[in-house]
């Protein structure tokens, strides 16, 4: 692990770093915020994953995190959305797959199997990584994202549920089995046959059986993603059949944009410290 960059923020850091990763077989960059609390102790960590198109510094940039995230002693880490490089297969003019459109999935398919294997990234490479690196509490951990990352935090969270305190998400893709920029993608990394998809599709780990203690959801009423791509109405449903608690935020007027992110990433910090113990 190497160091990018490191900045000074709220009393705390900033840092980009870089490894080389072989669960995607390249280098990957992510960023971590570690707050002032963390040089006299070890503190929870929240994992933000993000969506179609990003990398890690989409949220660093525009996020706002980070003042909340010091006051309540929260680690931050936002890895990358997928894996990167010259060598690494990719549809240049298809922005919904490829580099910047993982899914955080493993990929089964030639040629994508080798890199794209963004779930054992997430879930079990970088976190060994960050505990090995930095002063985290991994007894406990949160996740959310947005978008294409909500749909990744909310299929970890149910896979996991052990291994997270907390989930939420902002305009999460919901049902990727179906959605129309979700769909394809899935096609080419896991294969034609729609049962192996349904371990990354958080409306049917929920029909399979898979729990959770408790969700929260924020969605704009004024995203344009929202009928077509996202439909939480739908995992509202299963959580409701399921008997999962959920939270289901829908906010007037807000789109898909990080002026939404921002406006509530105050609530979902506060709410994960809370899971926390922070």
């Amino acid at each position: 692990m190497k160091p990018i960059s490191l900045s000074k923020s709220h009393g705390g850091i900033q840092g980009v770093y870089s490894h080389a990763s072989e669960a995607c077989a390249c280098d990957m960059n992510f960023a971590v915020f570690a707050p002032p609390q963390a040089v006299e102790q070890h503190c929870p960590v929240v994992w933000y994953l993000s969506g179609l198109t990003c990398t890690h510094q989409n949220v660093m940039d525009k996020g706002e995190y980070r003042r909340m995230a010091a006051e309540l002693g929260l680690i931050v880490v936002c890895p990358d959305t997928s894996p990167r490089g010259a060598e690494v297969p990719d549809e240049k003019d298809n922005w919904q797959f490829g580099c910047g459109a993982g899914f955080y999935v493993d990929a089964t398919q030639a040629p994508f199997a080798k890199n794209y294997r963004m779930y054992s990234y997430v879930m079990e490479e970088l976190p060994t990584l960050i505990g090995e690196n930095f002063p985290v509490d991994m007894d406990r951990q949160a996740i959310f994202g947005h978008s294409m990352g909500g749909h990744g935090a909310l299929t970890m969270a149910l896979r996991n549920p052990g291994h997270f305190k907390s989930c939420s998400a902002f305009a999460p893709i919901v049902n990727p089995m179906t959605a129309g920029w979700s769909k394809p993608a899935l096609e080419k990394y896991l294969g034609p046959d729609e049962a192996a998809w349904r371990a990354y599709d958080a409306c049917a780990l929920v029909e399979d059986g898979y729990r959770f203690p408790e969700f929260l959801v924020d969605q704009g009423t004024a995203d344009g993603f929202l009928d077509d791509g996202l439909r939480p109405w739908l995992f509202e449903a299963a959580c409701a059949k399921a008997g999962i608690p959920l939270t289901l935020r829908m906010q007037e007027g807000y789109d898909h944009s990080y002026f939404f992110i921002s406006t509530f990433m105050e609530d979902h910090l506060r709410w994960h410290a809370a899971k926390l113990g922070a």
